[in-house]
């Protein structure tokens, strides 16, 4: 049996732009997807905090350092400049997998700098031990 948990997270970063005539996604700055694990073209779900809106998409590299976070396409309409988002990823593991897995979550500032990079394996070996 496999089940699925959260393989990383991008928390609290701030979106920086709603392009609604761009090809659908979301593009995140190349240094937090690095950090985060994240691949191009990944699925990722994204939960916008001020508003309660949920969506799936996918991941495109931004610049890197340059602290975009931009909803693009139909997307656009989820979200302001400015509001505050949370970008996760899942995968499917099976009982094996999951005592090495870690899931890693990164810490941004108001301008999507990296503050802290966490990797939470410890809570989940006690959890499946």
């Amino acid at each position: 049996m496999q089940r699925t948990f959260l393989l990383a997270k991008i928390h609290n970063c701030t979106l920086t732009a709603a392009n609604l005539d761009y090809i659908g996604s979301i593009s995140i700055d190349r240094t937090l997807m690095d950090a985060a694990g994240i691949l191009p073209f990944e699925q990722v779900q994204v939960v916008n905090k001020a508003n309660g809106e949920r969506l799936i998409t996918y991941a495109i590299p931004a610049p890197a350092n340059s602290g975009a976070i931009e909803l693009n396409g139909a997307a656009a309409r989820l979200g302001m400049k400015g509001d505050t988002l949370i970008i996760m990823t899942y995968a499917q593991f099976t009982a094996e997998e999951l005592k090495e897995h870690s899931p890693t979550v990164v810490l941004v500032d108001e301008n999507n700098r990296i503050v802290t990079v966490n990797h939470y394996g410890q809570l989940l070996e006690e959890a499946v031990n």
